[in-house]
């Protein structure tokens, strides 16, 4: 008689499903994304969340992190604003555009101490490119250390209407 190598219960057989469901899923949502010649990107971003039942303010270092992720092409960045929680334009960080090269990266700095920006900060980043490009990632980057307390999380740019 040979041996039986795995054997599957009903309860395996659903956590294999289950399992084989998420691969697929993921492997869907890294389908590559439509070329395009630029866009507007809405990225949410926080120097300060709240903490306990006083809503004690806890500040952080923000970044918002730009990433081309063509690998042949330039994108040109024509503006990066950082936007305060009332909508209301706190600094712009570009003066003139600025070239990305191909796999290129950026980032711009929000300081902890920076309070301007509140709990519903944003940046607005808009680009373009001579010819249809893999859109770039945009992603906002918050930390903190104080006080013995480790916080750190990220947001991911939204695109937006021009």
């Amino acid at each position: 008689m040979p041996k039986t190598i795995f054997s599957f219960r009903p309860m395996g057989a659903a956590v294999l499903l289950g399992v084989l469901t998420l691969l697929a899923g993921s492997a869907l949502a890294q389908s590559p994304p439509l070329k395009t010649t630029g866009q507007t990107l809405y990225v949410p971003v926080y120097s300060h969340i709240y903490s306990g039942d006083r809503e004690r303010p806890v500040y952080l270092a923000t970044t918002c992190s730009i990433r081309n992720t063509d690998p042949s092409h330039a994108i040109r960045l024509l503006r990066v604003d950082y936007i305060n929680g009332e909508g209301k334009l706190v600094r712009r960080y570009l003066e003139a555009p600025v070239e990305l090269g191909p796999m290129a990266s950026t980032r711009f700095i929000i300081g902890e101490s920076d309070k301007a920006g509140g709990s519903g900060a944003n940046f607005i980043v808009r680009w373009e490119a001579a010819s249809p490009v893999s859109p770039p990632i945009a992603e906002g980057i918050m930390i903190s250390t104080a006080s013995q307390l480790g916080i750190s999380f990220t947001s991911r740019a939204r695109v937006i209407p021009d």
